[in-house]
This record gives structure tokens, C-alpha cells and sequence, in this order.
């Protein structure tokens, strides 16, 4: 992605001022005329640097010798280095126990409402997603304005200082509505339930999986807002791989214990994945204060590499 790869180097500008001298890094003056400002334009093209337009096989290049060490292995390398941070692990960690939740429910919604006693039409399963619209849009309000109220009147408290673990606390809901949404699901699955009890916990496990992916990467920027970008990486890297586990091990996992003891594992499960933002509550900001040297290094090369946002 060549647009990502652009090298962001700053140029000093000289600016006279009448008397032979000049000021370098001197800013525009917006009190200027538009002939002063015609001519500054010119005399920035005439100092400027020419670069010869690539072809179209050095654009395909994954190595561009122009960049230095900021290359592919050196990213690859933070990538698998930033691992080791305990909050960007769990951002990562909390981003894929949410979303674990709602590809099981992907990968039996067509098992258990296509099949008796509710029979289920293909288009009818599909059909039922609205339910998971609904809780993604309340979700959205959730994370959102309430969210953002309750992060401002903790700041309050903590005479007006943000930090930012008090992003965390709404992930107190999910403690208690991803087990229940679970056993609605898969109990009541068992139990042959009406099937709109069924779509109330498709609503409401929509609601915690957009709540954990929009909390977790708020947690993360909040965290290293300059690096988030690069640990980014990361949290997709722990999140695909729980979701690439889940995938292989639902269906074993349901024809081992059936749908009631199946689901009530995974409720408490969930409750016990969910409960990991109380340790960052309590451990999060010392993790944090941990890394806030290797953390400014890292700013610090990526803006003399030209990678500064």
C-alpha cells in the first residue's frame, strides 16, 4: 500500500525578512500579501526536492531501500514484540474473547433454528440477524455516550486526571449478560424455548461483542495513543487466533456435551474472560508506568524513521 508507505520527512523553511537575513522554521505570516505569499510559494518549488517517479514494478517492491531500517521485518518484528506488554496483550485478549462468542453463535444459529421444533427457513436464520442489528446499535450508544459520561464523571473524582483503566468499568455488564445471553442460547436451545427467546440472546450477545471490541480498542488507544496504530497489529494477531481456535472446536465441543452442558460451560466461561478487566483495573496503570520508557524510544525512532502520525 504504497499511499501507507509515504516517507515523512519535514522541510525547513527560509524565510527572508528585508534585510538579508533569514529565520529558519519561521511560519507563515497570515497578515501577508498574496504577492509575498505568490512569491514564497515560488521559492519553495525552486528549493524543493525532485524524486524520480517509481515504475510500476518498484511500487509492487516489498523491500524500498529509501527506508532504511523501517521496513517490513523491523514492523514484523514490533508486531511479535509488543506481545510482551501486558496491555496490548489484553486488549488483544479481551477484543477475541468477545468476538470467540459470537462466531459460536455463527457457527450454530443454522443447527438449532433450522432444525425442529422451530424449522427455520435459510432465509428465515438469516432473517433473524436483525436482532443482532438491534444490539450492535444499542451497543454503539453503550460504548458511546455512556461511555463517554461515565470516563468524564470517574476523571472528576479522580481530580480531573483521566486515566486510562476508567474506560474498563462498563465492561461490568458483561459480566453479567454474556453468561446469561450463553445459557438463554444454548439452555434454552435444549429446552425448546419459544424462538424469541432465542433472538433476545442473539440481541443481547451482538451487544456484549460490540461492547468488548469497541472498549478493548479504546483501552488501547487511550494506553499508547502514538503506537496504536503498530499494536494494532497485535491485538488482530491474539484476536484471530482465538477466533481461528473457536472455529475448529464448536462443533466438537457440541457433539461432546450437547447444547445445555456445552453452553453452560461456556457461560461461565465467558464470566471468567469477561472478569479480566478487574485485574487491569487494579494492575493496569502500573503495567502501564512499566513500559513508559520503551514506550517513548519507540515514538522517538518511528519519527526519526518518518513513521510520526
Amino acid at each position: 500500500m504504497e499511499e501507507t508507505n509515504y516517507v515523512r520527512t519535514s522541510t525547513c523553511l527560509v524565510e527572508s525578512n528585508g534585510q538579508g537575513e533569514s529565520s529558519p522554521g519561521s511560519e507563515q505570516d497570515p497578515e501577508k500579501t498574496p504577492k509575498s505569499a505568490e512569491k514564497q510559494e515560488r521559492n519553495d518549488v525552486d528549493t524543493g526536492v525532485i524524486y524520480k517517479k517509481k515504475t510500476y514494478i518498484q511500487k509492487l517492491s516489498l523491500i524500498n531501500v529509501n527506508r532504511g531500517k523501517n521496513n517490513m521485518l523491523r514492523r514484523m518484528y514490533q508486531t511479535l514484540y509488543f506481545l510482551s506488554w501486558p496491555v496490548i496483550f489484553y486488549a488483544g485478549f479481551s477484543y477475541g474473547s468477545y468476538l470467540i462468542w459470537f462466531n459460536v453463535l455463527n457457527g450454530t444459529s443454522s443447527i438449532i433454528l433450522g432444525s425442529a421444533p422451530y424449522n427455520f427457513s435459510s432465509a428465515m436464520v438469516g432473517l433473524s440477524y436483525v436482532a443482532c442489528c438491534l444490539g450492535t446499535i444499542a451497543a454503539s450508544l453503550f460504548t458511546g455516550r455512556f461511555s463517554d459520561w461515565l470516563t468524564i464523571k470517574l476523571a472528576r473524582r479522580n481530580k480531573g486526571i483521566m486515566e486510562a483503566e476508567q474506560r474498563l468499568w462498563p465492561f461490568a455488564a458483561c459480566i453479567v449478560v454474556v453468561p446469561a445471553s450463553l445459557i438463554l442460547w444454548g439452555v434454552g436451545a435444549a429446552h425448546n424455548i419459544h424462538w424469541f427467546g432465542l433472538l433476545v440472546a442473539m440481541c443481547t450477545l451482538a451487544f456484549c461483542n460490540t461492547c468488548g471490541i469497541t472498549l478493548s480498542v479504546n483501552y488501547l488507544v487511550d494506553s499508547y495513543r502514538e503506537l496504536s496504530g503498530d499494536a494494532m497489529a497485535t491485538v488482530i494477531l491474539v484476536r484471530n487466533t482465538m477466533s481461528f481456535a473457536i472455529g475448529y472446536g464448536i462443533t466438537p465441543w457440541v457433539e461432546n456435551l450437547g447444547y445445555q452442558n456445552c453452553f453452560i460451560s461456556a457461560a461461565f466461561i465467558g464470566m471468567a474472560c469477561a472478569a479480566v478487566f478487574l485485574i487491569m483495573i487494579k494492575w493496569g496503570k502500573t503495567f502501564r508506568e512499566r513500559s513508559r520508557e520503551r514506550y517513548w524510544n519507540l515514538v522517538i525512532q518511528n519519527w526519526e524513521k518518518g513513521m510520526g502520525h
